[in-house]
């Protein structure tokens, strides 16, 4: 039951109706949006009631309502998906939105966004397009495929392919090779949701080609290999190269397909990235189907890409399924652009942002982290203690798991102040700064930061460590 003070100060909070006609008049609110104000009255005096009900609050006057009215609204109406500053060292960071897209491919985005264009109209006919002849041609250049086509995500892209391919048949896969590609994603259920069957063969460390070959029956569909880019099993281990497998699946006259992963166009090996197979050389395998992510190595937007040959691409594009997975006018813009950078390798290097960062030396780095110490150092003072550490990055986006790129970080410590609590008002600064934490220093590595940045973290650093 409610006592009679409880009951006399919850008498006493003013209704949706008055509070509207103050906020109406309050400065702080002028430019907020009718239904937000009202929204956020609501959620206030939900708030508030509960807070007294609790013994949490004894009372609330009506200019300490209006204040958190204000500030709910300001709250509201900020944009939910912001800009971040990543100073962890992941190039490919899933949380922070994995790729970023270079400068022509925004130009593109912008370009094709901000008005009409042939998405899927023949200018030299007159009559319907397709929408995938932008970036099919481009892409079977770059890969050396008979056809291509570009879904919205590489999961999209093997459920896409297992329906098309062998729905209701069984689909034969190593042990080894039963990935989770996160976010509990995982390759069975994607199978499963297909209408697949699973035919695991082989173990989880080693699978041969007669694993294959002894699976292989009246109902087989499919022959398929699942790079392991996100993780690694090393030690006493075997594994049937995309090769072998082809020739097993043309002795049977099984189609096969790889699910590339990351999927790279480029070999980065001599960048210290260890070796890939390319998108290029798993296609000259004579596989029938490649599968690859824009978003990863590529350096595109989020993308599904499938390459093969014509018979398999052609009743893969006859699915209706296709059309429910099929990407827009914007993601094939930035897709289009992003790709032909490739066309000139070290411009691809140059331009594409994710390329520039995986394949930056280690002496420019270490140029970087020595300037941003400066930086810090002036901005700070005694506040706190600034200095490098060579520690290393890592590539992210289930890419290269087993490399750790060198590079030397920044480090802050402050007295009086844990890397935790640090981190967490770096985070909740805006922007946004997302770092790390080793060995109670906040740790900021220069390879992801972009121009500017620096100047950004030595404001807000002033601000955590100096004010008061």
């Amino acid at each position: 039951m409610i006592s009679k003070d409880k009951h006399h100060v919850l008498k006493q909070l003013p209704g949706v109706d008055h509070l509207m006609v103050l906020a109406m008049n309050d400065p702080r609110l002028q430019e907020t949006p009718v239904s937000v104000i009202k929204t956020a009255i609501r959620r206030v005096l939900k708030q508030t009631r509960q807070a007294i009900l609790s013994n949490t609050m004894e009372q609330c006057n009506q200019e300490q309502i209006l204040t958190h009215v204000a500030s709910l609204s300001a709250e509201i109406i900020a944009p939910r998906l912001r800009p971040v500053i990543n100073a962890t060292g992941v190039v490919l960071h899933t949380n922070l939105g994995r790729s970023l897209l270079a400068s022509n491919a925004l130009e593109n985005i912008t370009t094709i966004a901000g008005g009409y264009s042939n998405l899927e109209f023949n200018i030299t006919t007159g009559k319907r397009g397709l929408r995938y002849d932008a970036v099919e041609q481009l892409i079977c250049e770059l890969t050396g495929a008979e056809a291509a086509i570009a879904v919205n995500n590489n999961a999209g892209a093997v459920l896409l392919c297992l329906d098309t391919l062998a729905k209701g048949r069984e689909v034969v896969v190593s042990r080894g090779e039963l990935v989770e590609i996160g976010g509990s994603f995982r390759i069975p259920d994607v199978m499963t949701k297909s209408g697949c069957i699973l035919k695991e063969v082989g173990t989880t460390n080693r699978t041969h080609a007669r694993d294959y070959e002894n699976a292989i029956h009246g109902e087989t569909g499919l022959l398929m290999k699942v790079h392991t880019s996100n993780y690694r099993i090393q030690g006493f281990t075997k594994t049937v190269p995309l090769k072998d497998l082809v020739t097993i699946g043309q002795k049977n006259h099984i189609p096969i397909m790889e699910d590339l992963g990351s999927g790279s166009l480029i070999d980065l090996s001599s960048f210290g990235l260890g070796k890939e197979p390319t998108v290029a050389q798993a296609v000259s395998t004579g596989a029938d189907i490649v599968t690859f992510s824009g978003d990863k190595l590529l350096g595109g937007p989020q993308a599904g890409i499938i390459v093969g040959g014509h018979d398999a691409l052609d009743k893969i594009k006859a699915n209706p399924l296709t059309r429910a997975l099929r990407i827009d006018k914007l993601t094939l813009a930035a897709l289009e652009a992003t790709l032909s950078l490739y066309r000139d390798e070290k411009k691809a290097l140059k331009q594409i942002p994710i390329l520039r960062m995986l394949t930056i030396p280690f002496e420019t780095i270490t140029t970087r982290a020595d300037r941003m110490v400066t930086l810090l150092k002036n901005t700070l003072g005694s506040k706190a203690r600034v200095a490098t550490a060579d520690l290393s990055s890592r590539t992210g986006g289930g890419a290269f798991p087993e490399v750790r790129l060198p590079s030397r970080c920044v480090t802050i410590t402050a007295p009086g102040m844990s890397a935790a609590r640090m981190e967490k008002a770096m985070r909740n600064h805006t922007p946004a700064i997302i770092g790390r934490i080793d060995n109670e220093r906040f740790i900021m590595d220069p390879r992801t930061l972009q121009k500017g940045e620096e100047n950004i973290i030595a404001s807000a650093l002033r601000i955590i460590l100096c004010s008061g």
